[in-house]
């Protein structure tokens, strides 16, 4: 932890430059301090209006400070600008809603808006967010409604809340450093580019302390939002008490608000089904507290999961396919080899992967939708829609997680990729079957 909050600041990325630029083509954004290289060469003068054109010749530079404390954006985003955001949200979010009726009020959700501080240049971050990623700005606000829930639940003070109303607020900046490019479904993405992205709360922290207004624990509930208690999460794979007690709110939070984000035709009961799927990986205390929130949401008439349950086999299928690569591939490593693998726990791929295999088995039996029993769960539900959709969930949620253990290995070990160990050749063909779609 300490290694990376060591770092200094930000780095400047040719994608933000490009969205500063994109965004200038709309509205007024003047240099009001000239830019200059970290050699000392003027790029832009004071009063320079920037536009497109200006692209090139600061992407080919490294800036002595960051561009955007330099700058100011005609309409920029401050805090009744966010309120009103918020409230927008509470009429047209069906989770915002869900939120507003449970509290009786927006008024408690809000509060820490007003009090949060926003300086110039993180205004501006977010006014190239609203402008150039309007679905990204969407998801942020409403972040600060649903960690605030959850902060207001959990018994935080005010200062804690509006700490934590903050992360939520700024928990993605770090997306804007990002080719835009890896949202479209179709893409697929590089290992150059998940490098980015398991990057992105590092850079958002680091964009957090370069405004030197917000407390520590700000930083750090920014870089913990996509952490999960059972170590599985990014970007330090921290376990249990290791994850602040904002970050633990901040990283449910997001995956509440995602699925919302994700599957509005029935986000209340796929979202309640991986919650109990994943008790491992969330705060159980706030986990109950979501259950609760869903509970009359989660069985309204009007949200109907069965047409997931036509995907039910194919995704049962996969699963099992996954799981038999892998027992066949350990039989296939050399008795030594394997032994010296499997006794080094989760240290090398091979090791790592079966020790998440084996939790996954694990979970999936318990929640009796393990390949093995595969049979018998589709012989009882027959005829049944709904219960087949509900399982088709699960299932789509342990392959998401499945592909989450391939990435995770390859991140961590990409020497193993190189193959020079027998155990490293077929736990990196294992990873190369499982990555591909099947």
């Amino acid at each position: 932890m300490n290694d990376i909050l060591a770092s200094t600041s930000a780095p400047e990325s040719s994608h933000y430059l490009r969205a500063v630029t994109d965004m200038a083509q709309q509205c007024a954004v003047v240099a009001q301090d000239a830019i200059y290289t970290d050699n000392g060469i003027k790029l832009v003068d004071k009063g320079v209006q920037i536009n497109g054109h200006l692209y090139d010749r600061l992407v080919q530079h490294k800036l002595r400070e960051p561009i955007d404390s330099h700058l100011s954006v005609e309409g920029a985003v401050n805090t009744e600008c966010l309120l009103a955001a918020a409230l927008a949200l509470t009429d047209s979010a069906p989770l915002a809603r869900l939120l507003v009726q449970k509290m009786g009020s927006a008024q408690a959700l809000l509060a820490p808006l007003q009090a949060m501080p926003l300086p110039a240049s993180m205004a501006f971050k977010l006014t190239v967010m609203r402008e150039q990623r309007p679905d990204l700005f969407q998801h942020s606000v409403l972040m600060v409604l649903v960690a605030g829930f959850l902060g207001i639940q959990s018994g935080l003070k005010e200062d804690q809340r509006v700490a934590l109303a903050a992360a939520a607020l700024l928990h993605d900046i770090g997306v804007l450093h990002m080719d835009s490019a890896w949202l479209d479904p179709q893409h697929t993405m590089t290992g150059a580019e998940r490098k980015h992205l398991v990057a992105h709360p590092i850079t958002a922290m680091l964009m957090v302390r370069d405004a030197q207004v917000y407390p520590r624990a700000v930083e750090v509930a920014v870089m913990e939002h996509h952490e999960r208690l059972d170590g599985t999460g990014y970007p330090r794979s921290l376990m249990g008490e290791q994850i602040s007690p904002l970050g633990r709110i901040l990283l449910l939070s997001e995956v509440v608000t995602a699925f919302y984000d994700k599957y509005p035709d029935t986000p209340a009961q796929q979202l309640a089904l991986v919650l109990r799927l994943n008790y491992r990986k969330f705060p159980a205390d706030l986990s109950a507290q979501v259950l609760v929130l869903l509970h009359n949401k989660e069985r309204s008439p009007d949200a109907d999961l069965a047409p997931l349950g036509a995907d039910a086999s194919r995704y049962i299928d996969s699963l099992g396919q996954a799981f038999a690569l892998w027992e066949s591939a350990k039989q296939s490593v050399p008795e030594p080899a394997l032994a010296q693998a499997m006794a080094q726990g989760g240290n090398n791929l091979l090791g790592f992967v079966d020790v998440r295999l084996r939790a996954l088995a694990k979970v999936l039996a318990e929640a009796g939708a393990h390949p093995d029993q595969q049979s018998v769960v589709i012989e009882q539900l027959q005829g049944d829609d709904a219960g087949l959709a509900e399982i088709a969930v699960v299932w789509r949620e342990a392959l998401w997680q499945l592909q989450n253990i391939v990435n995770a290995g390859q991140r961590r070990w990409p020497a193993s990729l190189e193959r020079t160990h027998p155990a490293d050749v077929v736990a990196a063909q294992w990873c190369e079957k499982v990555h591909r779609p099947m």
